[in-house]
This record gives C-alpha cells, sequence and structure tokens, in this order.
C-alpha cells in the first residue's frame, strides 16, 4: 500500500513540474515574440480590436496597424480591405 501511495505521490509531483515548466516556458515565449497582443509591439505591431461574425465562415475585423486601423473582409476566398483611417491618440491618464 506505501508503495502505491509513493508511486502516486511521486506521479503528481512529476505533472505538476512539468505543467508549471510548461506555463513558464509558454510566458517567456509569449513576452519574446514580437507583435503578440500589446507586449513587444512597436510601431509596425498587428493588433487585434474586434470581429463580428457576418454568416457561417464571413466576418469584419478590425486590427490596427501602423497608426491606423483596419476594416477587414474576411471570406473562406480572401480578405478585403473594407476602410482603412487613422487611430486617435489615447488620451493621458490622469494622476
Amino acid at each position: 500500500m506505501q508503495d502505491l501511495l509513493l508511486n502516486l505521490a511521486s506521479t503528481v509531483l512529476a505533472l505538476a513540474f512539468v505543467l508549471a515548466l510548461a506555463w513558464g516556458l509558454l510566458r517567456a515565449w509569449r513576452r519574446l515574440q514580437p507583435g503578440i497582443g500589446a507586449v513587444g509591439g512597436g510601431a509596425d505591431a498587428l493588433r487585434f480590436v474586434r470581429a463580428l461574425p457576418l454568416g457561417a465562415r464571413e466576418r469584419v475585423v478590425l486590427v490596427d496597424h501602423a497608426g491606423e486601423r483596419w476594416m477587414l473582409g474576411v471570406t473562406a476566398g480572401g480578405i478585403s480591405l473594407l476602410a482603412r483611417w487613422p487611430l486617435a491618440p489615447e488620451p493621458e491618464p490622469r494622476a
């Protein structure tokens, strides 16, 4: 019985170690990747804003890129630019 409990405990500890290692590596990888979310993004970062589904495989997507907001039509056959306009500067937070 003790061998079973010892094996179970060692298996649970090994699983917890592997999960913690995977979590830490994924966080580090995400921080090092440019253009993912707001982390590491410069002027050329592509940031997803919102998507509106129009049908089974059609949607309108808003993305920010290079100081502009782009409205794209996405279908199974391709992607079309619907509109593009400059982004308004973000207001500075009040102290």
